[in-house]
């Protein structure tokens, strides 16, 4: 009760009809006083959306950014400018932006492919960490970043926030708390959305750069296969195809390489079988997850129609054997809050790695989860260049990693 009263103080601070109140005469929506600050390591989207969610929350608050491209600068300063008048501070190198002592936590949201180096970097400070997906755009630098964070004396989170998106979060708890399903044996999840954003430099669209559509876009949904099958994925076979997006698109006299469709089927050791729908050229968003157990069915679906009038929200239906109750619910998150980006997801995020900081239990992603979900997207793409099964333990040892299964 005491965590919603404050939530909802610090909603109304934000609120533009009572700035006119001065912080010294605020009781209701005084948000306390700071616990911590953090820098943002590359401020492109994603920096953006953790800039806003850490505003937002009240209790912290963003110091600084690094980032080469002053656009994203400009972007990043705008933004905290509309939740507080303190300046952002702008540092010319990431060393500096990691080694500030005014600061406590650094937030990597850099391009996938610079994620071990300038995780390096920021490791030397010492400070805790939250590291934007996927952690790595290949096993061998994913291994290495789970490796670094077993010696890390502070927080090392990976950001797989969709398990906090209000869809999973009751799926989760009916699964494996609840155990309304019984014992899950299948697992389905589809996305249906457009395609990938501008970025700079167009990285994103190039698999040298962002691991390939199946790590870069997709580690998220294996991360969810894996938490809900709770066992080692033994073998993955995929099919896709580049059919609609960026055929001819080239930058720099690349061209871009980038799927665009595909079917993913992951086999796990304890026997749960999991599938993959990802269509990246319709005209709306829509995920879908469906778990079937021995005593009940899950189906979780979330979706924005842009292109015409009909619009659906989150839904929620279990239906079970006759000795279980079944429902229908529409989960969800406060609109200030879903608003942010990704229903909600990474502000919820943000409050697992405050609270991990505090020394609180998290069940917020950590490095090793992090590269099991790098893993599926990777056997993922490379079944798909083979056009056969991959068997995890064999390209866990091809990559020099052993036997991990």
């Amino acid at each position: 009760m005491k965590r919603n009263k404050e939530f909802a103080n610090r909603l109304h601070a934000l609120v533009p009809k009572f700035a006119y109140v001065p912080q010294e005469d605020r009781f209701l929506m005084n948000p306390g006083s700071l616990k911590y600050r953090f820098n943002v390591i590359g401020v492109g989207v994603n920096g953006q959306e953790h800039i806003q969610v850490t505003m937002l929350e009240g209790r912290c608050t963003i110091h600084g950014v690094y980032d080469p491209n002053p656009s994203s600068v400009e972007a990043a300063r705008h933004l905290k400018a509309q939740f507080t008048s303190e300046p952002l501070m702008a540092y010319e190198t990431l060393e500096a932006a990691c080694n500030d002592p005014a600061v406590d936590g650094l937030i990597i949201c850099t391009p996938n492919f610079t994620h071990l180096d300038v995780l390096k970097a920021a490791v030397q400070s010492g400070k805790h960490i939250l590291l934007e997906k996927p952690m790595a755009t290949n096993l061998r630098d994913a291994y290495e970043i789970w490796q670094m964070a077993q010696n890390y004396s502070r927080v090392l989170q990976i950001g797989l926030q969709y398990r906090y998106k209000p869809i999973y979060v009751e799926a989760i708890h009916e699964a494996r708390e609840r155990k309304s399903l019984g014992e899950i044996k299948t697992i389905t999840i589809l996305e249906h959305r457009e395609p990938f954003l501008d970025k700079v430099k167009q990285w994103n669209k190039f698999s040298k750069y962002s691991g390939g559509t199946l790590v870069e876009k997709c580690c998220h949904y294996f991360d969810l296969f894996n938490l809900f099958a709770g066992s080692r994925p033994l073998n993955v076979y995929a099919s896709g195809s580049q059919a609609v997006n960026f055929k001819s698109f080239e930058y720099g006299g690349e061209k871009s390489d980038i799927l665009d469709n595909a079917f993913v089927i992951v086999e796990y050791a304890n026997g749960i079988r999991a599938n993959f729908n990802l269509c990246m050229f319709s005209p709306m968003v829509y995920e879908e997850l469906v778990l079937c157990g021995d005593e009940g069915r899950l189906k979780a679906s979330e979706g924005f129609n842009g292109q015409a009038h009909s619009q659906w929200g989150s839904y929620l239906e279990v239906i079970c054997t006759p000795e279980k109750t079944s429902r229908v619910t529409t989960p969800s998150y406060p609109e200030a809050i879903e608003n942010t980006g990704h229903n909600g997801a990474t502000y919820y995020e943000h409050l697992r790695w405050i609270e991990a900081m505090d020394g609180q239990p998290t069940t917020a992603a950590t490095p090793e989860e992090g590269f099991w979900s790098v893993v599926v997207g990777v056997a993922a793409e490379e079944s798909v260049k083979r056009g056969e099964k991959v068997l995890v333990r064999e390209l866990l040892e091809a990559n020099g990693l052993g036997d991990l299964t």
